[in-house]
């Protein structure tokens, strides 16, 4: 196995529910590839990158090995292992089969597509110099937040309000503890950053972009084709 100080961390467990196929999420067929495979791409040509490990469903684990890492010819990814329920229970799974040499995790969506290795290096960078970094845009649109009977309580800044992406970078050893400690206390977060703040730990941001999209809807499918037709 080779030396991993950088491990990107994949959760890829997709119901694509939402998307209204038969195929999870994943392995749909965009422009004759599987979806995670350009995902993939990048983490794998990025120089920065170690290594990978990749989070499925426990169905999808050899499939995943077989038609994935091998047919493409994944030399990075270190593991392919089975996740939890839940996106927080798939990451525990990830972090608790990395290798012992590994320093900083990268998670990031396995749905996540688009992310440009700019994108990488700039979080990852944030990371190191400041200890957990995570990628985001700026929203473009005024948000509200309402009551319970839907009625407007606040208009925050709209200049401190930011949507945040993936990936997400932190040391190996915090990240583990904040993940345990919410497993302990049963608190369910939904993104990785909301368990590290848990911990009192400061996380910055470093600059996303608007195409980082998660494919979760057929909207957001259709728009990754547009994409990569350009790109093509």
């Amino acid at each position: 196995m080779r030396l991993a100080k950088v491990v990107a961390l994949l959760p890829s467990a997709g119901q694509g529910t939402r998307m209204g196929a038969g195929v999870k999420k994943p392995y749909l067929e965009v422009h004759g590839r599987p979806l995670l495979t350009y995902t993939l791409d990048v983490f794998e040509q990025h120089p920065l990158i170690d290594g990978m490990v990749i989070v499925t469903e426990a169905e999808y684990v050899s499939y995943t090995q077989r038609e994935i890492v091998e047919k493409y010819g994944y030399t990075k990814v270190l593991a392919v292992t089975a996740g939890g329920r839940e996106r927080q229970d798939s990451v525990l799974c990830g972090l608790k089969i990395l290798p012992e040499e590994t320093q900083w995790v990268a998670v990031h969506d396995g749905a996540r597509p688009l992310v440009s290795a700019g994108i990488i290096s700039r979080v990852l960078e944030e990371a190191w110099a400041k200890g957990s970094a995570v990628a985001g845009v700026r929203v473009k649109d005024t948000i509200k937040k309402v009551g319970g009977d839907l009625s407007i309580t606040e208009t925050p800044e709209r200049r401190l309000l930011w949507q945040i992406q993936t990936p997400q970078v932190f040391r190996r050893e915090l990240l583990v503890q904040a993940y345990e400690r919410a497993a302990a206390e049963g608190w369910t977060g939904t993104d990785d950053a909301s368990f590290v703040e848990r911990l009192g730990e400061k996380v910055y941001l470093a600059e996303g972009a608007y195409t980082n999209i998660k494919i979760t809807t057929p909207e957001d499918l259709i728009y990754l084709q547009a994409l990569l037709e350009v790109k093509d």
